[in-house]
């Protein structure tokens, strides 16, 4: 089955990510604040009435941030009069795990892993950076191992300036190429750009040599063009990797479906 017709919204820390995909793949994507939730409501309940004839169509919704997506979904569902599907109760994420029985991992994580290893078909490093940061593995089974996480960009500099009495209030931007901070501002900025990317290198050569391979490096989030692009470990940068893993999970369930029960299709407009 083809990418199907589906409305994936992702609902993080600080931003609401939408998409909407088609026969032709993602054909409409848009990003909002958390708290611009009403306006981010009216532009995918018009963006959906593309898709909304299609068969089994449906709009899936997945969160980190539930004091956000909940409201969220309750007017998009009043605007479309659809049901909004929840990622996680209402749907599978199509990635196998071998993690900690006792942890409880970010649906986030998973959706990244699996929209990676829909994206690549093959062992992966999958990089996420915004409000935090994570480094996780999947092997070639389409199995995610789980990883590291940190704090993002805009998070490390916030911490400095108020866990102490001297460091400015600096917003994160790409330093320029000389080597030192002549100032505590660019000096801040460099340690935590080259910080990141030192450790999403590091980690990387961990997993190659725990994989015994090297596996391609797959980066997604709001800075991840500001920190990894043209860098040579990475393969790949796909800024929505959270819906494309969204998209995999809508048509793996009705694959799933049609091998079980074709004449009740898993979506449904209500």
């Amino acid at each position: 089955m083809d990418t199907p017709h589906c409305l994936a919204i992702s609902v993080g820390n600080s931003r609401i990510y939408a998409g909407r995909f088609t026969e032709d793949g993602l054909d409409w994507n848009a990003r909002f604040e958390n708290n611009d939730y009403e306006d981010a409501a009216a532009a995918i309940a018009e963006a959906w009435q593309a898709v909304a004839g299609e068969p089994r169509a449906a709009m899936v919704l997945a969160s980190v941030n539930d004091v956000v997506a909940d409201p969220l979904a309750e007017v998009i569902s009043r605007r479309t009069g659809e049901t909004v599907y929840r990622m996680g109760t209402d749907l599978a994420v199509p990635i196998g795990q071998q993690l900690d029985p006792a942890s409880h991992t970010g649906i986030d994580r998973l959706l990244n892993a699996a929209g990676a290893f829909d994206t690549l078909h093959q062992a992966c490093v999958v990089v996420d950076v915004g409000t935090a940061v994570t480094v996780d593995f999947v092997d070639g089974d389409g199995v995610f191992h789980g990883g590291a996480i940190a704090p993002g960009a805009a998070m490390q500099l916030r911490a400095m300036h108020q866990q102490t009495t001297a460091l400015p209030e600096v917003d994160f931007s790409v330093p320029d190429g000389e080597p030192f901070g002549r100032s505590t501002a660019e000096a801040m900025i460099r340690g935590v750009y080259h910080g990141i990317r030192g450790l999403v290198w590091r980690l990387t050569e961990q997993y190659a040599t725990e994989y015994d391979a090297f596996p391609p490096v797959i980066v997604t989030g709001g800075d991840a063009l500001a920190l990894f692009e043209n860098d040579e470990l990475v393969d790949r940068i796909v800024p929505n990797l959270t819906l494309i893993g969204m998209a995999a999970a809508v048509r793996r369930a009705l694959e799933s479906n049609d091998d079980t029960e074709a004449s009740s299709p898993p979506f449904g407009h209500s």
